[in-house]
C-alpha cells in the first residue's frame, strides 16, 4: 500500500473533493468489487462491522427477531446483530471442531429466527454449503461474515456469494485494504437498494421505502479511502497468491511438533491464507497462545484475546446457553495472522519461535 502509485491515487481523490463533475471513487470501487466477485451489486461502507449491520437492516432484521451466530466468532459480529435490536443466539461448534453444529442450530431455530450468520474465521469456510442448505429449508436469510475471507473459495464458490449477502472488511491487514472500510455484496436488487439507502441516511429510495421515508446511518466510505481500496484491489490475485504461499511456507517451516496439529482445509475448500491455523493439544493452550504473542507471534487468542462469544464479558447480559465445543475449539486455536509485508526470513523466525515455545511448553508440563 505504501507506494508512489497509491499516494498518487490518494492525492488525486483529495484534490477532487468535492467533485463538481460528480465522479465518485466509492461508486467506481463498487463497480469493480461487483465485477471481481461476479455479483450484481457491491455497496461500500465505512467498516466491516458497518457492512454486517447494514446487511441485517437490509434483510429487515430488528427488535423481536433472533439471529443464529456461531459461538466461535469475534465480538464485532455480535455487536452488528445487537445494533439492530435483534437477539443473537449462539450455536455450538460441530463435533468435528469445524463450522456450526446444524443440529444445535435447528434446535435453537424458533418462529422469531430470521437469519443465520456463518463467520469465516481465519479465512475458513467450513461447512458453509451444508449450512446454506439448512437455512434454505428453514426459510432463513444467510448473511456471511466474510471479513477475513476475501478470495476464499468453497467447492468453486467464492466466500460471500453463497448467502443472501456477503460482508467484508477493508481494514489494514486484510487481503485488500484501505486502512479502514468495508463492503457488502449481493445479487438481490432489493437488498442492495435497502443497503445503499441505509448507509447514507436513506437519501436514496428502496422498494416500498421512498427516499427520506426511513432513518439511516452515515456509513459511507470516505472518497480517499475508496481510492486506496481501488488501488489495492488491482493487486488482489497477487495478494492472494502471496498469502497462500506464506501459509504454505510457514506450515512447512514449523513441521511436525507433538501437541500442535496443522488444521488442513476441508475437501473442496481453498482458504485465502489470511491466517495459518493449528490446533493446540497441550495443557493450558490459551496461556501458550499468550506466550507466543509475547514472543512476537501475532495470533487470535494470544494477541487479540479471542474467546467464544458466549463466554465474552460483554455478552453476559444476553444470558447465552453454554456452547462447550465452541469454547474448546477457540481456546485451542492458534491462528497466526500473516501480513503481506512479512518476508520469508521473518516467516523463518516465526516458525523457529513457534517450534521453540511449543516444545518448551510441552516439556515443562
Amino acid at each position: 500500500m505504501n507506494s508512489p502509485h497509491a499516494l498518487e491515487a490518494l492525492k488525486a481523490s483529495i484534490e477532487r473533493m468535492p467533485d463538481p463533475a460528480g465522479r465518485s471513487e466509492a461508486a467506481a470501487l463498487e463497480a469493480e468489487l461487483a465485477t471481481v466477485h461476479g455479483v450484481r451489486h457491491a455497496i461500500a461502507v465505512s467498516s466491516g462491522t458497518a457492512a454486517l449491520h447494514t446487511a441485517m437492516i437490509a434483510c429487515g432484521i430488528g427488535p423481536g427477531d433472533e439471529v443464529l451466530l456461531p459461538a466461535a466468532t469475534v465480538i464485532m459480529t455480535v455487536a452488528a446483530v445487537t445494533a439492530t435490536g435483534a437477539h443473537p443466539v449462539f450455536v455450538d461448534t460441530a463435533a468435528n471442531g469445524r463450522g456450526m453444529d446444524l443440529a444445535d442450530a435447528a434446535a435453537k431455530t424458533t418462529e422469531r429466527t430470521r437469519a443465520i450468520v456463518p463467520v469465516h474465521l481465519a479465512g475458513r469456510t467450513d461447512g458453509l454449503l451444508e449450512l446454506a442448505a439448512y437455512a434454505q429449508s428453514a426459510h432463513l436469510r444467510v448473511v456471511e461474515d466474510a471479513c477475513q475471507a476475501q478470495g476464499s473459495r468453497t467447492h468453486g464458490r467464492t466466500a460471500g456469494t453463497v448467502g443472501s449477502i456477503g460482508c467484508f472488511s477493508l481494514k489494514d491487514g486484510k487481503v485488500i485494504s484501505c486502512g479502514e472500510g468495508g463492503y457488502l455484496i449481493t445479487d438481490d436488487d432489493e437488498l442492495a437498494a435497502r443497503a445503499a439507502a441505509y448507509r447514507t441516511h436513506w437519501l436514496t429510495p428502496a422498494p416500498h421505502a421512498p427516499a427520506g421515508s426511513r432513518l439511516g446511518m452515515n456509513y459511507r466510505l470516505a472518497e480517499p479511502l475508496a481510492a486506496l481500496a481501488r488501488y489495492d484491489l488491482t493487486g488482489l490475485n497477487r495478494a492472494l497468491s502471496r498469502r497462500r504461499e506464506q501459509s504454505r511456507l510457514l506450515y512447512e517451516l514449523v513441521g511436525e511438533i507433538p501437541g500442535l496439529a496443522a488444521v488442513s482445509p476441508e475437501p473442496g475448500d481453498a482458504p485465502n491464507g489470511y491466517s495459518a491455523l493449528w490446533r493446540i493439544d497441550l495443557d493450558s493452550p490459551r496461556d501458550l497462545a499468550t506466550r507466543l504473542a509475547e514472543a512476537g507471534v501475532t495470533n487470535s487468542v494470544g494477541t487479540y484475546r479471542l474467546r467464544a462469544a458466549h463466554q465474552h464479558p460483554a455478552c453476559e447480559y444476553l444470558h447465552p446457553a453454554p456452547c462447550p465445543r465452541a469454547a474448546h475449539a477457540v481456546d485451542r486455536m492458534l491462528a497466526v495472522t500473516l501480513q503481506p509485508q512479512t518476508t520469508d526470513t521473518e516467516l523463518q523466525h516465526l516458525a523457529e519461535t513457534i517450534r521453540r515455545e511449543a516444545v518448551t511448553w510441552a516439556q515443562s508440563r
